[in-house]
């Protein structure tokens, strides 16, 4: 969805009791706080690797800075919708989907945005019992090489496994999650394992 596509959406009748502000660098957004009391940040995730790990950056330090705000994650397709929603560490207080029918997105934004800013202590506590159930700590520390950057070979290496027991372990992760692709491996690793070094400049914010 395309920025103009996002303006079009908060323009619709159901949500435009609110108003919405469009930002597309971290720092300008950090300001504007200073001045303008939001109540809630809805995060568009950028589709290429590269641009999700810099939107992943921004939304690890918007939760930091401003942990008494609703955040609101928009992911591009279910699927990135249901990976950030059993993978991420962040305590957010709504994924959804941009591919979701617009009726369908439109209901679940005025929901969110109708909500109090407080977050849901038993979302948090689930998200705990869930991560431990999914992956083994092998599993873990496999996602946290594969978003390094790291292959398999160097991987058994890391870990003085065997190549065959690493490929096991990739086979065994892609099944719990769900993932069927190299590509959706990496997604996860990065919603998973990025921790980022400095605040962002850039991202994709309203």
């Amino acid at each position: 969805m395309s920025r103009e596509g996002l303006r079009h959406l908060f323009s619709e009748s159901s949500i435009n009791q609110y108003s919405f502000h469009f930002f597309k660098e971290y720092s300008v957004l950090h300001q504007a706080f200073k001045y303008t009391p939001f109540f809630s940040v809805i995060y568009s995730l950028l589709g290429h690797r590269k641009e999700r790990r810099e939107c992943l950056t921004c939304l690890h330090w918007l939760s930091l800075s401003y942990p008494d705000v609703q955040h609101v994650v928009l992911a591009g397709d279910d699927r990135e919708a249901q990976l950030v929603g059993h993978l991420s560490p962040l305590r957010l207080h709504g994924i959804l989907s941009k591919s979701s029918p617009l009726i369908v997105l439109l209901e679940q934004l005025g929901m969110l945005l109708g909500e109090t800013r407080h977050i849901n202590e038993n979302m948090i506590n689930n998200w705990y019992v869930r991560q431990c159930r999914t992956l083994s700590p092998t599993e873990w520390e496999l996602l946290n090489y594969l978003g390094r950057g790291s292959s398999l070979v160097e991987i058994a290496s890391l870990l003085d496994r065997n190549v065959k027991t690493i490929r096991a372990h990739k086979f065994n992760a892609m099944t719990k999650l769900g993932i069927t692709s190299d590509v959706g491996l990496l997604d996860a690793a990065d919603i998973l394992t990025w921790n980022p070094p400095a605040p962002p400049s850039t991202s994709e914010l309203m």
